[in-house]
């Protein structure tokens, strides 16, 4: 068999569609039940097989923008970890430990997903790098196996290798894969204040615990376990680090607010943030809501879809 010398991937970001936080496990972790999907925002993950050794190279790119700070817009270079810290650079060395792999690989990431939004960008690039290093050496695994390597690297590194629509329990790397009741399209808002994860479940940690909330979001997850299927909209879930933005309270509510206002429907913090997403109603074109809305923050548009890793070119 003849193998690849260069393979290319969309690595997809992904929005919580719901996700509520439950109580603080004895592993440090929390527990938690959210909806993945896939959309089809994504980075490009290429990989060239080498002699020895794991390098990446990383370049920005705007994903297409609409309204008032369209043009405006920049690729924003957000600090990507380096050296052993690298996602993309641990995927790939663990692949080559595991399955005893010979030679090394040359990366090159072409980075849209903005970091630090709740979007799994760096997930989805642990993932694609999983996948490229098979794809090099006509490598394959069982799903479980695939799952099972993902979870060493990230809470949601086994999502991004799964993609699609998934019911995610645990610290999210526990996966039932469901079915979404409809395709949507989406408005998705990053604003330039970030937000520390680390910092939002310790606001959640020290306020009181809201049980009535955790078990509504337990008999969810079983609803949708029988059923097998989900809402886009899943407002039975909500979001819990909405309720933990501290000093970006205020400027989430006014997004939120204006986001209504340009007529979209039930505008939601993905992951803790900070990035905020929308539902496009049916008959309404990304241009006619671009028009109304009353900010200058820049608006991506974005499509569900069933997969959270594409490979485009295999020469």
């Amino acid at each position: 068999m003849s193998l690849p010398a260069r393979v290319a991937l969309d690595a997809r970001a992904k929005l919580n569609l719901g996700l509520c936080v439950g109580p603080r496990r004895t592993d440090g972790f929390h527990d938690l039940v959210t909806v993945f999907q896939s959309v089809d925002l994504a980075d490009t993950l290429t990989a060239e097989r080498a002699r020895a050794g794991f390098t990446l190279r990383v370049q920005h790119e705007s994903p297409p923008m609409h309204g008032r700070g369209a043009r405006a817009a920049r690729p924003r270079r957000d600090p990507i970890p380096a050296g052993a810290d690298n996602l993309v650079l641990r995927a790939a060395r663990l692949v080559a430990e595991r399955l005893a792999l010979p030679g090394g690989a040359r990366f090159t990431l072409v980075k849209r997903i903005p970091a630090q939004a709740g979007l799994g960008g760096g997930s989805a690039d642990a993932a694609a790098a999983i996948a490229a290093m098979l794809a090099l050496h006509g490598r394959r695994l069982p799903r479980a196996a695939r799952l099972a390597l993902g979870a060493e690297l990230g809470s949601d590194v086994p999502f991004a290798l799964l993609g699609g629509t998934a019911l995610g329990e645990g610290r999210g790397e526990r996966l039932t894969r469901v079915r979404l009741a409809r395709p949507f399209r989406a408005v998705l808002v990053v604003p330039a204040w970030r937000v520390s994860t680390a910092a939002a479940f310790a606001r959640i940690d020290r306020a009181r615990y809201r049980l009535t909330e955790w078990g509504q979001a337990s008999r969810f997850a079983t609803t949708v376990r029988l059923r097998g299927v989900v809402s886009p909209r899943t407002s039975a879930l909500g979001n819990t680090f909405q309720q933990v933005l501290g000093d970006h309270q205020e400027a989430f509510e006014s997004l939120c607010e204006r986001l209504r206002a340009a007529g979209l429907n039930t505008p939601r913090l993905t992951g803790s943030g900070s990035g905020v997403f929308a539902m496009i109603p049916d008959g309404r074109s990304i241009p006619e809501v671009a028009g109304r809305f009353s900010g200058t923050e820049p608006l991506m548009a974005v499509r569900s879809v069933g997969a959270g890793l594409r490979l485009h070119t295999q020469p």
